[in-house]
């Protein structure tokens, strides 16, 4: 195909999930209120760390920032979804699908890897308490979160870029809910074989070496664990692990499914289905599994709510 075919269209039309309006509006109500839900329970959590000093711990630090990542993803994308579930045209321009392609990449990949540095943090808790405080200071957290950024804003920046630069013949209809990847490599009118290639190494990056890094945190936590001789101290080991555990398991488990299987398995319904749980589900989620099963969230909750009804007194 010569030069001169290849065009660069300037908005995209999103199929969405469904084109009935009785499903879109019943659609609308669900995500709607998944969506306040999941700015209730992490914005909860934000301001429970921010204002109790017995949260000021390494764990509650990296909860934090998994909070705000939370935020901002389902931000990224669930309102113009939400939008669009009213409206008859579903459009959305180049730039701003580049732009929400970026952010929803790099918070992806900034929750996997933060879930890693997290799988570390358990791991010095249980299997070196007493040097717990030491290893895990406020410089050494810091720096894990920085790098958890940078890094997801890096493989962000690099996926994008080799993305959005892809020309589609004329092509606009995403099968879609969002501006995702997977997506737009299908609408391409030209060999996308070093997208293929940057999207397994972006795996690898942000997926595959911070899965392996949780799975050889949990197995020396396991080892370590088995050790003890009581059961009440082996349950209350696991028990502070059990919610990082919960998440790390929703997370990387549909992930690694999706995108490290061969490309020719993958299908536009498994696409949307992901994202649909990467943007709604799990944001929603991970707050109320941490405040669920975690005594010290709850017990936070109450000392503030009895501060702030004592100071209206």
């Amino acid at each position: 195909m010569g030069r001169n075919n290849l065009t660069w269209v300037s908005e995209f039309v999103l199929l969405g999930l469904s084109g009935d309006r009785q499903t879109q509006a019943g659609l609308f109500v669900l995500f709607g209120a998944t969506y306040l839900l999941t700015l209730l329970g992490n914005g909860l959590i934000l301001v429970l760390v921010r204002l109790d000093s017995r949260l000021q711990l390494p764990m509650y630090f990296f909860l934090g920032n998994l909070s705000v990542v939370d935020i901002c993803y389902t931000s990224s994308g669930v309102p113009q979804m939400l939008a669009h579930f009213l409206l008859e045209k579903k459009t959305i321009s180049s730039a701003r699908c580049g732009t929400q392609h970026f952010f929803s990449l790099a918070l992806g990949g900034t929750e996997f890897l933060l879930l890693a540095a997290m799988a570390y943090d358990r791991y010095v808790a249980v299997c070196n308490p007493l040097r717990y405080a030491a290893v895990m200071g406020p410089r050494l957290c810091a720096g894990l979160a920085a790098v958890s950024w940078l890094v997801g804003l890096a493989n962000a920046a690099v996926e994008t870029a080799v993305t959005v630069r892809l020309p589609t013949c004329g092509r606009h209809v995403l099968n879609h809910v969002a501006c995702e990847t997977l997506a737009l490599v299908r609408l391409a009118c030209v060999d996308v074989t070093l997208n293929q290639a940057v999207i397994l190494a972006s795996s690898v990056v942000v997926l595959l070496v911070p899965c392996c890094l949780v799975a050889l945190s949990y197995a020396r936590i396991v080892a370590a664990v088995l050790q003890i001789r009581s059961s009440a101290g082996r349950r209350k080991a696991f028990g502070t692990c059990a919610s990082h555990l919960t998440v790390v398991s929703m997370s990387y488990g549909m992930a690694l499914v999706t995108y490290m299987q061969p490309r020719a398995t993958a299908s536009a319904e498994q696409d949307k289905v992901v994202v649909l749980f990467y943007a709604v589900v799990t944001p929603m989620l991970n707050p109320l599994i941490y405040s669920l099963r975690n005594k010290e969230i709850k017990a936070a909750l109450t000392r503030v709510l009895t501060r702030s009804s004592e100071s209206t007194w």
